[in-house]
């Protein structure tokens, strides 16, 4: 199914109300995921013509995702990458972790922007970050759009490692990334989560024989706000 290729029109628009002359393009993946980190990307692209294909990662096949993403790499003008571990998602809440990896990926890039578009419609980012929240942002937007196959890319990668980490074997983080998947919840249900699960997640009330490992949040908000991104899939 062909999709309409993602423009400069919200930098331009952002050009020209703001007077931003950088402007990065920043999305997320892993929220959803039981197990590894939350990965965010911060792209700046300027107003060149971006690769032939580019759209929202999860549109991608495996395979031409990952050309792309060297592609990116190269095109972009800088890009940097944040993340917020298993344990800082656990101590904080998915909110704060994301605001956490998003401001080390803008902190990582050469120049600070001087505004941020941001895909979705929640402002996880806040002062003193000058925001435009977008709906679609990774299909509708250049920037957003690279940030999001560079993001994907990385992540998957470093969680397809992970299958050789010690005590790691069979949970199929090749495959699944660490988001919900009937192998990764079935070898759970065996042999329990890993150091590199979330514990503070609502999948461990269902497993009666490591529930007790689970993690009180500090924040209720913070669990109502994530309850929705627990149980998609999305690798």
């Amino acid at each position: 199914m062909p999709y309409e290729p993602p423009t400069h029109t919200v930098e331009r628009s952002l050009r020209a109300t703001t007077g931003a002359k950088i402007v990065a393009g920043v999305d997320e993946v892993g929220r959803g995921a039981w197990a590894g980190p939350v990965t965010v990307c911060a792209a700046v692209t300027g107003l060149r013509r971006p690769p032939e294909g580019l759209t929202d990662s999860k549109l991608i096949t495996p395979k031409r995702r990952t050309a792309l993403a060297v592609e990116l790499e190269r095109w972009v003008t800088a890009y940097a990458l944040g993340e917020a571990s298993p344990r800082e998602i656990d101590e904080l809440g998915m909110t704060a972790a994301l605001r956490l990896a998003a401001v080390r990926a803008l902190e990582g890039l050469p120049v600070r922007p001087d505004a941020v578009i941001l895909d979705g419609k929640h402002d996880y980012l806040g002062s003193p970050w000058q925001v435009r929240t977008v709906i679609k942002g990774d299909q509708s937007c250049v920037a957003v759009a690279a940030a999001s196959v560079i993001a994907k890319v990385r992540r998957d990668a470093m969680m397809a490692e992970l299958e050789t980490a010690p005590g790691c074997a069979g949970y199929g983080f090749g495959a699944n990334a660490g988001y919900p998947s009937p192998v990764h919840k079935a070898v759970l249900e065996e042999l329990g989560p890993t150091p590199y699960h979330r514990l503070s997640w609502s999948y461990l009330d269902a497993m009666p024989r490591w529930r007790h490992l689970k993690k009180v949040r500090l924040s209720a908000e913070a669990a109502a706000l994530e309850s929705g991104g627990q149980l998609g899939f999305d690798f």
